[in-house]
Formats: C-alpha cells, sequence, structure tokens
C-alpha cells in the first residue's frame, strides 16, 4: 500500500490517500471523520480506512481545518476538493468512480451528508455513523453549520445509517430520525441500524479502533462494519 498525503487548495485541509495497488478499478470510500472540529480523531480516520483497503476498497481520510482554523464552509470545501482531486486521478489511484461513495462520522457525518445533497455530487454512496445532521451542537462545536435533512432530494445517493439509542450527543429523535424521515419523503433508499448497545463516538467498535478510543468498544455495534459491506455489495 502506498500512503500519501495531499494539499488540497482549501486552506489547512489536505487528503490522505491509501493507495491499494490493483489489476483492476477498485470502489473508493472517501471517510470524513469527527472530532467536533477540534481534532481528526484517529479512530474515524486511518483505523477506518486502512480496515476498508484490506476490503479490497481504495480509501480516502478528508483532513479539514480544525481548532483555530474551524469552520464549517472551509470544511464542505475541502470535502468537495477531495472528491474532484480523486475523480481527476482516477486512473492512476486505481478507483472506480461509478463505486465512490462518502462515509462520515459525527461532525464529519454532517459534512458527509451536505456533500451527497449537492447538485452535482461525485459520491454514488452515502455511510453516516452517528452523524450531526442539525445545527443543534454548534456552540459546542463552536462553528455555524445547518441543518442538511432540508438539503436532502430526489438525487441524494442511497444513504447507509447507524447508531445508538444511547448516544446523548446526536439523539436519534434530533438527528439520525429526521434525516431518515427526509430521505424517505424524497424516495431516497436508506438502511437504517440503530443499535441498543454502543454509543457515540465508537468508530468500527472493535479492539483495532478501541485502542485509541480509551478501550471503548462494543461487539454488538460492530456489527454496523459488516452490514455496511454488505449493503454496498448489494448496491452494485
Amino acid at each position: 500500500m502506498d500512503i500519501q498525503n495531499v494539499s488540497l487548495f482549501q486552506s489547512y485541509s489536505s487528503l490522505d490517500v491509501y493507495h491499494s495497488n490493483s489489476d483492476e478499478p477498485l470502489p473508493g470510500v472517501v471517510i470524513i471523520p469527527g472530532g467536533s472540529y477540534n481534532k481528526i480523531m484517529e479512530r474515524d480516520s486511518e483505523r477506518v480506512a486502512i480496515t476498508l483497503a484490506s476490503q479490497a476498497f481504495q480509501a480516502f481520510v478528508v483532513r479539514y481545518p480544525v481548532v483555530e482554523h474551524k469552520d464549517y464552509q472551509a470544511a464542505k470545501s475541502a470535502v468537495a476538493q477531495a472528491f474532484d482531486h480523486i475523480v481527476a486521478h482516477a486512473q492512476e489511484l486505481d478507483v472506480d468512480v461509478n463505486r465512490l461513495g462518502v462515509l462520515g462520522f459525527s461532525a464529519g457525518g454532517q459534512l458527509a451528508a451536505a456533500y451527497g445533497n449537492t447538485a452535482h455530487t461525485k459520491a454514488k454512496f452515502v455511510g453516516l455513523g452517528y452523524p450531526v445532521t442539525k445545527p443543534t451542537i454548534d456552540q459546542r462545536m463552536g462553528v455555524t453549520t445547518e441543518d442538511v435533512t432540508r438539503l436532502v432530494n430526489k438525487t441524494t445517493p442511497a444513504t447507509f445509517i447507524w447508531g445508538s439509542f444511547n448516544d446523548e450527543l446526536t439523539p436519534f429523535d434530533e438527528h439520525i430520525l429526521p434525516y431518515v424521515q427526509a430521505l424517505r419523503e424524497h424516495n431516497v433508499p436508506v438502511e437504517l441500524h440503530e443499535f441498543s448497545t454502543g454509543n457515540h463516538g465508537l468508530a468500527l467498535a472493535n479492539e483495532y479502533t478501541g485502542i485509541v478510543n480509551n478501550n471503548r468498544t462494543d461487539e454488538h455495534m460492530a456489527l454496523w462494519f459488516p452490514l455496511f459491506l454488505d449493503w454496498l455489495k448489494r448496491l452494485g
């Protein structure tokens, strides 16, 4: 595997590329980590990318502006630029642009949803893990975001969502449920897994992410990942 970091035009932003050599183009996943704009969480970024690479995906991680440079609109620009770079270099990156999607966690889930709903999105599928979908925690994060449920439209890509009923940061009724309802209202294919165990910020919820996440794991919630892979296979 060849791991590179590519600078984006958006200030304080870059793209980590986890390029697997392949005899044929592979599906690609652009990962947008969480971290409440205070940091790029390792649990949501490189460890998810490496795990996806082990399943024959080309994986990418968007590093958007955080800490003193944090800005929601700038982060959105970074995501769009990341996709533009991947598509422009698809041949050398061995990625199938018709099977290229986005996977966002927490605050990164809001960015993933926003990008998926744009008119010219290059994402063919969207994965959202315990996502922020409304500006209810803007003060906590120190940014001004938007209600992405209002952005959903009939061209929004098929979406896979998971979370936990124990999540108090982005409660199901306030964040996931309204987004799923918006998808259903626009006839967007959606698969939802809301677990009775686990919590916010568990990433893969296994030992691999747990060792950089205060040993936070949950065997049941960890099922989201094989379910996600199976969902992608069925998308074609």
